[in-house]
Order: C-alpha cells, then structure tokens, then sequence
C-alpha cells in the first residue's frame, strides 16, 4: 500500500498502486459483490447495491450514494477476464435499472462519451499486490481531477479492507502476562481449522520456514498430548509439547505450550475461531505465560517475525487447499 503513482494523458487516468495482500485477494476484492461494496466509492460514499455478472459480455450495476443520501448509479460490460491477472470492462453512467443515462443527468459537466473503458491488471510484487488501473475517455480538465480524486479515495478504502483481513495482529501490553495474536483468512472456519489440528497439514505451516516440523504426538483431544520437533538446515532439534484441555471443533481450542529447551516455562494457549461470513474467519490466539518476564522473553526473541511467516505460511496453504 506504501507506493502509489498517477500519471494522466489524453484522457487516460493511470493509476499504480502497492496492496499489502496477496494477488488472490485483490482480485476477490475486484470481483465479488460484498467485498466491493466495503470499498466502492469515494470516501464516506456507500454502496447498497452491487451486482456482478463475471463473464466476457456479463454487466455489472453498481449503485453510491453519497453522505447526504444521494444516489448514483454505473454500469457497464466485461470485456476481458483473466483471473488474477486482468480486468477489462466498460464504464457508464446509468440509472437504478441500469440504463446508460448521460453525464448531465448527474450534471457532470464536460463532453463525456456514453461509455469509458476501465483496464486493471494485477501483479504479484514481494508478497504483495501491484495494481495498475487506465480508464480512458475521460474529459480533460476538471472531469479528470475529479475522477481521479474519486478513484483515489476509492482505492484507500480498499487498501484498508485489504489490511484489515491480512494483516497479522501481535498484542503484548507491558506488564501483563498474556500476548494476543489475530489473524483474518479468506477460507471458510472448517477448512482453518482443520488446517490447524490435522497431523498431515500442520507441518505445511507451523514455524518459519527455515524450519521442518514433524508431528511427533497430536491426540486432539481433551486429555490428549501433542509433541512437534523442528529441525533446521543444520539438523539442529527444537522441541515443543503441550496438553490439550479443551478442543471443540470448530470453535476452539485450549492447550498447554512449552519449549522443551526451556523447561518449566508453560504456557496457556486458547485459539478461537471465529466466522465472519462470505467465506472469512478470525484466528486469534490468546497465550499467557506464568511470569511477565517469561511473556517479555518470547516476544523479544523475535516471536513476532516468526507469527508473521508463520500465519502468511498457513494463509497460502488455504489458499491451495481451495484450489486458488
């Protein structure tokens, strides 16, 4: 989201912008009614009505309506859909059913033609999203700044419901003893769970990826023992074991967390997991420690770093898990 360009040329508007998200989720956000009504329109503008037909020659209706309930509508034809990659579609004024209506009915000023074209493509960019978005026809003057300005708030709605579900989440208040992680997936609460406490997935995520993990115990059950050893390139051992107090899928679950490198440390883990609807779930992970200097300890051995690679190794899992 840190970088974002403009440049304007014979009624081009050419807009390049960096999203902290991966390219999946950019292009969902392009595509699928409820995540483009959060972001469509200039800023404090909503979008009640969103309809998408996503097929070469299907429309989209899109309705704003503005702070002081004031309602306008576009339409327009997809022309070239390449999934992840590239969007290509018409861009015209239209009333509530849909019908191209000129520019003066919402008295816009300049000649505008009955029908722009809008041209988004999509590049993957450090683990991030490289968006560039041309939308040609547009009146020189002040026709474009005013487009601009509009794509541009637009855009910053965007980036923000993007962050909002990628972004990892570490909490740690001083002087208290627990630490929060939260993390939102775009994959159904089943499937994250799953991913989380099936002995043959876990392995795929859990730690950075300098490590391999192995499952030595996972009995997911109240009662139950789990052991993971780690290894790096050097085939050095790291070792970790718990007990499970609770495991309710799948809502949540409660164990215990040590370091056999460090024992006596135990640690009281409680992750839940939350559906958020559409397809989203919110992780988060409650862990507290028997002392604030135990809980200091983790997060000042670079425990955040490792959350983030962690919790993007298991985002891309899912992600593959559903076919994307």
């Amino acid at each position: 989201m840190a970088e974002a360009t403009l440049t304007e040329e014979r009624g081009r508007l050419s807009i390049q912008r960096i999203f902290a998200a991966p390219r999946e989720r950019v292009w969902k956000a392009w595509t699928d009614p409820e995540m483009i009504a959060q972001w469509w329109g200039p800023a404090g503008f909503t979008a009640p009505v969103v309809r998408v037909d996503l097929r070469k020659g299907g429309r989209y209706h899109f309705s704003m309506r503005s702070p002081e309930g004031q309602e306008s509508w576009s339409t327009g034809e997809y022309r070239e859909i390449v999934p992840m990659e590239q969007l290509v579609f018409t861009d015209s004024f239209a009333d509530a059913e849909g019908n191209v209506v000129p520019a003066s009915a919402y008295g816009m000023s300049g000649d505008w033609p009955r029908e722009l074209l809008v041209t988004v493509t999509f590049e993957e960019h450090g683990g991030g999203t490289k968006m560039i978005l041309r939308h040609e026809g547009i009146p020189a003057g002040e026709p474009l700044e005013q487009t601009e300005g509009g794509w541009s708030e637009s855009l910053e709605k965007l980036a923000n419901v993007l962050e909002e579900g990628f972004a990892t989440s570490l909490t740690a208040k001083p002087g208290k003893q627990e630490i929060v992680i939260t993390r939102i997936f775009d994959a159904p609460r089943d499937l994250v769970f799953k991913a989380s406490m099936d002995p043959e997935l876990l392995p795929r995520w859990w730690g950075p990826g300098r490590f391999t993990t192995t499952v030595d115990v996972m009995d997911a059950r109240s009662g139950g023992m789990w052991r993971f050893v780690q290894r790096d390139a050097e085939a050095n051992e790291y070792a970790f074991h718990g007990v499970y107090h609770e495991v309710s899928p799948p809502d949540r679950v409660v164990d215990t967390f040590e370091f056999e490198g460090m024992p006596g440390h135990v640690m009281l883990e409680t992750v839940t997991f939350e559906d958020l609807g559409g397809g989203r779930t919110k992780m988060t992970n409650r862990t507290v420690a028997q002392s604030v200097e135990d809980r200091d300890g983790m997060v000042q051995s670079g425990m955040e770093e490792g959350v983030n690679e962690t919790l993007d190794r298991l985002a891309a899992l899912l992600n593959e898990l559903q076919g994307r």
